[in-house]
């Protein structure tokens, strides 16, 4: 009877099914040697025993029975077994290579079938091919459900992986406070990876130090949480907040010296019911920026899957995370510390001398979120025992800020040193302004400064605010202007308290745009009150509801100056301002006509000698005999130079504050400047010798003129009376 290659197939598919247990067998062993991945773990392995099983019993069942080979399907659990490898991390060239072998060995077997049911060698041929082609069209469609079937597990997978590592940056570090930092990094992990965390951190760092001190490390328990039911875990016994250390052997041990990761699966807990005991752990280091910050062990008891290497891998990328915001929460206490520091440093410590007004000053820091700022205030004498009050803020926080504040208030002093108006100041400092900006433009940001949110203090326009106020205990006139800055108050003798109406001003850092000066006069006693918006902003109220709270706590005032300031504090700032505040308190005093002695003299060489008449008998009634001689030489130069270079009018004034201080004004706008004169000059020694005989001089420009000024005092004439004898 004549066969087919279709039945001839059949008849050795039938040949073979007869024997499939000992078939079965030799594919499982061949696929356990050549590809052991498909069998680690146990659960995977009864899995692979299973599916090899239907894979072969229903390939030979179907093709004994003649069915088409396009309706031969791969069983139902093969996609199953796919997803399991997929989440156990499996690669899918083991899927498919698992394919390929087991395809192999049952084409031998059937191959062999051929022979012994027919001689025709033509049939035997066709049959063979006939084989092929349909176990090879059954293994590509086998192949490609399974990996579709694994693919869409990583997928899954994947976007489960990337939502957790999501999840962990928004939940872990939302505070720079360690222990709540490792807590929330265990709660995370709990809720969605492991049945149970404890994180230890390594007592050096959380006492300042960067490496271990001891061998082995000592640590201290920070976080844990664990799942019900309770199992005994592996060092959960170590009382929180606790110091320990762990045996040499152990992984946590090896996790610290090592930096690298590892997991364990005990074997004989690998068939325990779930929720019995600890069967899979894990032990990460916490570890960033190159150091070894901690460890953090994870278990599993509850959930029957061991940890695998992705899980691993997904353990370490999570403690990554969380040891940077441990860390940073690390080293921002030390930059703050070190903040704080540079920035006290750069404040006045004490007030200078002066008779102008008096003074007290507070400085109030942010909460620890918003970190050292950049605002200051400073009190300057000026000449003709003037002074000038200052109050800015640089926008930002941190050490750039508090160094950006640095170099402002010395420019502002060297800008006062020569005696330029409030409104001639503050155009000077914008343009200091716009350069450093242009500076910080051009360098890369500092990643070291750990408290400094704004990285670029200066790299974007308007930055920085200042006020600044001239006031002059002779004529009591104040004459103030601002930048971007929020208007001072003042408290009269009275009792009444005031917003002081100045024009506005841009913030520094804009440019081309001019400032204003207003001037007032204050009575004697009156308190100027200056300070940075950190004292009236607020969330529950506006900058003109914050002033008039400002003017209704200027009038609690107390019986100092230091008083005042507590009390304003009290009332208008919350426990933790989210804002560095500076607030400086002036207190106007007066010289009074006994202190100071004016002159108008005629443009005329012989008015000279009057001059220095009347100056001898002004300073015998000040008692100060013993600077008649210096005083006379100082007035009869610089009055000689204004009579000579200068315009009329031409006045003189003597003022006697803590030393002597001579002027002499003319509304001439050249400046003198001081020259060493050659041997046959017959000019130019007579600023030589005044700046030799004063303790300072200079000159300042108003708007009627110029000012050359000298301060003497009784030392200088005592040296002055020595020299000449």
């Amino acid at each position: 009877m004549d066969v087919s290659a279709g039945e001839l197939v059949a008849r050795a598919a039938h040949r073979l099914g007869a024997g499939a247990e000992l078939l079965i067998a030799d594919v499982e062993v061949c696929l356990r040697k050549e590809v052991p991945e498909l069998w680690d773990p146990p659960d995977l392995a009864r899995m692979a025993s299973e599916n090899i099983a239907e894979h072969i019993n229903g390939v030979l069942t179907d093709v004994a029975r003649g069915v088409d080979p396009d309706r031969i399907e791969p069983p139902p659990a093969d996609a199953e077994r796919a997803r399991r490898l997929a989440k156990h991390g499996t690669s899918v060239s083991a899927l498919l290579r698992a394919h390929r072998l087991a395809q192999g060995i049952v084409f031998d077997r059937l191959l062999a079938e051929l022979p012994a049911l027919t001689d025709d060698t033509a049939l035997v041929v066709e049959a063979a091919r006939r084989m092929i082609m349909t176990g090879t069209e059954y293994v590509d469609r086998a192949s490609q459900q399974g990996v579709a079937a694994f693919q869409e597990e990583r997928d899954r997978r994947l976007r489960w992986r990337l939502a957790l590592v999501s999840e962990v940056s928004m939940c872990v570090g939302t505070t720079l406070d360690i222990a709540r930092t490792t807590q929330e990094l265990a709660d995370v992990v709990v809720e969605h990876f492991a049945d149970a965390v404890i994180v230890d951190l390594l007592d050096s760092v959380l006492s300042g130090h960067d490496q271990p001190q001891a061998d082995p490390p000592v640590l201290r328990r920070v976080a844990g949480r664990a799942v019900p039911p309770a199992v005994e875990i592996p060092g959960g016994t170590v009382p929180p907040d606790s110091l320990h250390t762990y045996p040499k052997d152990s992984p946590p041990y090896r996790a610290l010296t090592t930096g690298r990761p590892s997991r364990e699966h005990p074997e004989d807990a690998a068939h325990d019911e779930p929720g019995a005991r600890v069967h899979s752990t894990m032990a990460v280091p916490l570890r960033a920026r190159g150091t070894t910050l901690g460890v953090a062990q994870l278990f599993r008891y509850r959930d029957p899957d061991l940890f695998h290497d992705e899980d691993l891998l997904l353990a370490q990328e999570i403690a990554a995370r969380a040891a940077v915001a441990v860390d940073n929460a690390r080293r921002y206490t030390h930059a703050r510390a070190a903040a704080l520091a540079l920035q006290h440093s750069l404040l006045p410590r004490r007030t200078p001398e002066q008779s102008a007004v008096e003074v007290a000053w507070r400085y109030l820091p942010a909460g620890a979120l918003s970190g050292v700022g950049g605002d200051w205030y400073d009190v300057i004498p000026l000449s003709g025992a003037r002074v000038a009050l200052v109050v800015g803020d640089v926008l930002g926080h941190g050490v750039q800020a508090a160094a950006t504040m640095g170099r402002l208030r010395t420019a502002v002093r060297t800008l006062a040193d020569i005696d330029l108006p409030p409104e001639e100041l503050l155009t000077h400092l914008d343009d200091v302004v716009l350069r450093l900006s242009a500076e910080a433009s051009d360098e890369p940001p500092d990643e070291t400064d750990a408290t400094a949110p704004d990285r670029d203090v200066f790299g974007t326009g308007a930055t920085a605010t200042c006020l600044y106020a001239v006031y002059d205990p002779v004529s009591r006139h104040c004459a103030l202007a601002r930048a971007g800055h929020v208007l001072p108050a003042a408290l009269r003798p009275d009792g009444t308290a005031e917003i002081l109406d100045l024009p506005p001003g841009p913030p520094l850092g804009v440019g081309g745009l001019p400032f204003e000066a207003a001037e007032f006069d204050l009575p004697e006693g009156t308190v100027l009150a200056l300070y940075t918006n950190g004292l009236i902003k607020g969330g529950d109220h506006d900058t003109e509801a914050g002033l008039n709270r400002l003017r209704h706590a200027l009038t609690l005032a107390g019986p100092s100056l230091e008083a005042t300031c507590d009390r304003m504090l009290d009332a208008l700032l919350p426990d933790r301002p989210d804002d560095d505040v500076a607030l400086l308190l002036a207190r106007t005093r007066a010289l009074g006509e006994r202190q100071v002695a004016v002159w108008e003299l005629d443009a005329d060489p012989a008015a000279v000698a009057g001059a220095r008449a009347d100056v001898t008998r002004q300073l015998n009634d000040w008692g100060l005999e013993t600077l008649d001689f210096t005083t006379e030489l100082v007035v009869s130069e610089l009055l000689t130079n204004a009579i000579r270079y200068g315009r009329p009018p031409i006045r003189l004034r003597l003022i006697h504050d803590r030393s002597l201080l001579c002027e002499v004004s003319d509304s001439g706008s050249t400046t003198p400047h001081l020259r060493r004169a050659r041997h046959f000059d017959e000019g130019g020694r007579g600023l030589f010798l005044v700046a030799q005989l004063a303790e300072r001089w200079g000159t300042r420009h108003g708007r009627d003129g110029k000012t050359v000024w000298a301060e003497l005092s009784e030392s200088d004439g005592l040296l002055a009376a020595l020299a000449l004898e």
